[in-house]
């Protein structure tokens, strides 16, 4: 959103028309000197909204197809916008983790005949957007930063410094911000040299004055006594906003008395600086904490939008309106002195009213990865804000809230990065015991797991394991879950074999120490046989598979979905002792009891039909083997989409039937339609896709 009375700055700015006309990469950096002693202020020169109005203007002009605003404070961040754009382009989000939708995003746009424009905003350094550098030769690439270091080792890109606005631009730009009243421009020369062109300075004097009956000349004596009060003196001209910003809190004050936009403007400081849905300071919580206990709900809820107005009026924040819903934002060096500025009891009441507002206003847990603008991010802003508030009493729900929601997104590589982080602080707070840390350590497995990062996990888990060796004895619940846990991790990191070891003796323990029906224990024999089964010991995973199947059955019933998973599970390792009759009876009583569980519609019930096929296919019943296939691929298609990785994969199967049967021209169609939406939705090395490129290129040498 382009600032009220914005300028394109003729005089100050450089031309990126002229940088970006023809393609290529260019980078907006601060160039305005700091002195050592000084704090950031200075560098707010304004990159943002000429970032903002070249992008603008370009797609209005329609010199580009495709534009992406991307915020990129953080590799997260960067994740999410690349997964909606290639969402925007695909008109479905693409199956896959962030990083491979990422990754096949970036090979769209280096051989895409569409012309592109991407805005990567406010980069702090160059290893946050390693392995994301979007390139092609019909794109512009344009990034701000607040130091040319920032960007330097970036390769081609064409570094390009702002300033503050000239004294000819900063003067246009308040005798239009005070064009109602022409006598307040008494002393605006004058002004302009206090204020050093500085742009934030500039709009938070110019909203003073314009809300009041102030003149140049009365908001400069109002400055000069100011500045001593702060202690700046020493550093005339490089502290404009620094003071501006204490006036303006003093104008919103008396705009709207009685300490509300205080308390908004605390509440705003905490909360992500590239925006924050409105609702959440409308919230219960938000407007409680704002307005005050006193006022009934709806009361307190359009006082606390009175409160958003005022700071807006008072330069102090941002509301964008065109967005839905309304985005709020603020400067993040303006939120720094914020939280100095305020008392440590009024930020700790702040942060926990922030805190209690982003829960009210998260999503349901179905659409948590699809969180609004700004909530991840603002429950970030919090947690580097507050330092220990969200820990008082053990981990925040909202930390495991932003944290699932980051998993369910699919950054994967930020989530491990993000559990890492809490893991570290709640052993170190409470200890490996506590039932949070516990947790955090199954969280921060789950997340290793889904990065595919097997060996790192393996590796974390033995060394958490000679930790808590030393502090609990090996058959107590909190390490045997851990045990349980490891063997999990080295069955799907291909080291079976060793997962066997540690999930025999870690059953032994748990059976001693729970009991044999204990659900714990259960789990200890569900994952054993899993083993049992990739290391090839089926005769053993046979056995286990077949107690497991009796303990869910007498647990759950014979339609639970645990119960039918373990007959699946039992099914399998049939088969792949080659006992095709007790395979096919177990995965036909599993088909059965999920279609009248979960419908025949459901994905598990569809799966389950599949493997039935795949079953009777090994067994040579062809015949049969289609019919399932089909029933399983028309399934998938209504149920999941073309493009999803399960009809596609059903789509494969059933193409290899047909031409097992003969039937070739329907196999190489189906094979051609499996890489047709392979290529449209999945990542470039995705096994589903792999396998349809690798059939159908063996298909048709064949068939040459």
């Amino acid at each position: 959103m382009l600032a009220d009375r914005f300028s394109t700055r003729p005089e100050s700015a450089p031309d990126l028309g002229a940088a970006l006309g023809h393609g290529g990469a260019a980078a907006l950096v601060s160039g305005v000197a700091t002195e050592a002693a000084a704090t950031t202020w200075p560098r707010v020169c304004g990159k943002t909204q000429l970032a903002a109005y070249y992008a603008e203007s370009q797609w209005h002009a329609r010199a580009v197809d495709l534009l992406v605003w991307v915020d990129a404070s953080s590799r997260a961040a960067i994740l999410g916008a690349y997964v909606e754009a290639a969402a925007a382009i695909s008109e479905s989000r693409p199956a896959g983790t962030a990083q491979a939708i990422s990754t096949s995003f970036l090979s769209w746009l280096r051989r895409t005949d569409r012309r592109w424009l991407i805005v990567l905003d406010d980069l702090p350094d160059r290893s946050v957007v390693q392995g994301l550098w979007p390139s092609g030769r019909t794109g512009q690439l344009l990034l701000t930063a607040a130091s040319e270091r920032a960007v330097s080792d970036l390769g081609q890109i064409l570094v390009m410094k702002l300033g503050h606005l000239s004294r000819r631009e900063a003067m246009s730009y308040l005798v239009a911000r005070l064009s109602a009243d022409p006598d307040q421009r008494r002393g605006a020369m004058d002004l302009i040299e206090d204020l050093a062109g500085e742009p934030l300075a500039l709009t938070q004097a110019t909203a003073a004055i314009g809300t009041s009956r102030m003149t140049c000349e009365d908001y400069r004596d109002r400055f000069h006594r100011r500045r001593p009060e702060l202690g700046l003196a020493g550093h005339e001209r490089l502290h404009g906003a620094a003071i501006t910003w204490t006036l303006a809190v003093d104008r919103a004050d008396q705009m709207l008395p009685g300490g509300s936009a205080h308390a908004c403007l605390a509440f705003a400081a905490l909360l992500d600086c590239h925006g924050a849905p409105e609702p959440v300071f409308a919230s219960e919580a938000g407007s409680r904490y704002i307005a005050g206990d006193r006022m009934q709900p709806f009361q307190a809820e359009e006082h606390t939008r009175a409160a958003l107005a005022c700071l807006e009026r008072a330069g102090l924040i941002t509301v964008d309106r065109s967005a839905e819903p309304a985005i709020v934002r603020m400067e993040s060096v303006l939120q720094q002195a914020v939280r100095a500025a305020t008392p440590q009891e009024m930020r700790d009441q702040a942060g926990t009213a922030v805190a209690a507002a982003l829960l009210e206003q998260w999503p349901e847990v179905r659409s948590r990865a699809c969180a609004p603008l700004g909530l991840r991010a603002s429950a970030e802003s919090l947690r580097r804000a507050t330092a220990g508030l969200l820990w008082t009493d053990g981990c925040h729900p909202l930390l495991f809230l932003a944290g699932q929601s980051m998993d369910e997104a699919g950054l994967t590589g930020p989530a491990v990065e993000y559990w890492s982080d809490l893991a570290s602080v709640a052993e170190r707070l409470f200890g490996p015991g506590h039932q949070d840390s516990m947790a955090l350590v199954e969280r921060l497995a789950m997340a290793y797991m889904a990065d595919g990062r097997q060996a790192e996990l393996v590796a974390w888990y033995q060394r958490v394991l000679v930790e808590w060796a030393s502090a609990y004895a090996l058959h107590q619940p909190i390490a045997v879950a851990a045990r349980i846990s490891l063997g999990h991790s080295l069955t799907a990191a291909g080291l079976a074999g060793n997962a066997v070891g540690v999930l025999s003796a870690a059953l032994e323990d748990c059976e001693r120490a729970l009991g044999a029906d204990h659900p714990e224990s259960q789990r200890a024999r569900d994952e054993l046989a899993a083993a049992y089964t990739a290391s090839g010991q089926l005769d053993e995973a046979i056995r286990m598979l077949r107690r497991a199947l009796g303990d869910h059955e007498r647990s759950g019933g014979p339609r639970d979905p645990g119960t039918i998973t373990a007959r699946r599970r039992l099914a399998a390792a049939y088969l792949a002792d080659g006992r095709m009759k007790d395979a096919i009876s177990q995965y036909k009583k599993a088909l059965g009891d999920a279609e009248r569980s979960l419908g025949s519609d459901h994905p598990d019930t569809i799966r389950t039909r599949s493997a039935l096929a795949a079953a009777y296919h090994q067994a040579g019943r062809m015949a049969i083997a289609i019919q399932m296939y089909e029933q399983a691929y028309e399934g998938s298609l209504k149920s999941l989409g073309p493009e999803h990785p399960d009809t596609i994969s059903s789509s494969v199967h059933l193409a290899a039937a047909y031409y097992a049967a003969g039937r070739l021209t329907d196999g190489i169609r189906l094979y051609e339609d499996a890489v047709t939406h392979g290529e449209q939705s999945l990542p470039p090395g995705h096994p589903v896709l792999k396998l349809a490129r690798d059939s159908l290129t063996a298909v048709a040498g064949q068939d040459a």
